[in-house]
């Protein structure tokens, strides 16, 4: 590709590694595409944030392509991963260190499919407080961070499948498709206290956004070694 086709938009599908946050996945790849093509300027932007501790689907679009980014966010989400039975964390994942321990023993097999149908459809769930989303103009992690309690309202969203895959003890693996705005973080924490237990996340992977599929994905690494490679 020339820096016209990035400048004229094209949509990249990128394989986002565990601990990159999306901006930094969109700054490198926008300096990279710069300094192969000897250009100051040009639009580089992400089409649905994932966290540090998730991989997999990443939409970047370039150039002209950036208008189509809210048509992109908006679409459903498969993600698949793992929940942790028996335990909390304040950020609902890995991020923190376990607060709080829960019984297990009364969970069986059976329960926890059954317990997947409280998550179907339309369900109102907390953001976590270690998140991104803003109140009162800063960052939900930031007032976490500095001990601050802040009233956080519940959202609307709607799960479409939550598939049980595999389960080995503790560790609940899963597969989700659900609507932009779901927290899979949040639906760990849930998830846990429908069981009459705790949960948190572990591991995050988004495999689809919409049409669009991880194995078509390929790692900033090998971007930037096409660019090069041209």
């Amino acid at each position: 590709m020339t820096a016209e086709d990035f400048q004229a938009g094209q949509v990249l599908l990128i394989d986002k590694p565990l601990t990159w946050t999306s901006f930094q996945a969109v700054n490198k790849l926008r300096w990279e595409i710069k300094q192969a093509f000897k250009i100051k300027k040009i639009k580089v932007g992400h089409a649905g944030t994932l966290d540090p501790l998730a991989t997999g689907l990443l939409i970047i679009c370039t150039g002209k392509m950036t208008k189509q980014i809210d048509t992109f966010q908006g679409q459903d989400k498969e993600y698949t991963g793992t929940f942790v039975l028996g335990s909390t964390t304040p950020s609902y994942d890995l991020e923190t260190e376990i607060d709080q321990t829960f019984p297990t023993e009364h969970i069986s097999e059976a329960l926890i499919h059954e317990t997947t149908a409280q998550f179907i459809g339309d369900i109102e769930q907390f953001p976590p407080i270690f998140s991104a989303l803003k109140k009162d103009g800063k960052r939900l992690y930031e007032y976490a961070r500095a001990g601050e309690e802040v009233k956080i309202n519940s959202r609307t969203v709607n799960v479409s499948q939550f598939e049980i895959t595999k389960i080995a003890d503790l560790n609940i693996s899963f597969r989700i498709v659900c609507s932009k705005g779901t927290y899979i973080r949040s639906l760990a924490h849930d998830f846990g206290k429908a069981l009459d237990s705790g949960a948190h996340l572990s591991v995050l992977r988004r495999t689809k956004i919409g049409e669009f599929d991880v194995a078509n994905a390929v790692s900033p690494s090998d971007f930037i070694a096409s660019l090069t490679s041209e």
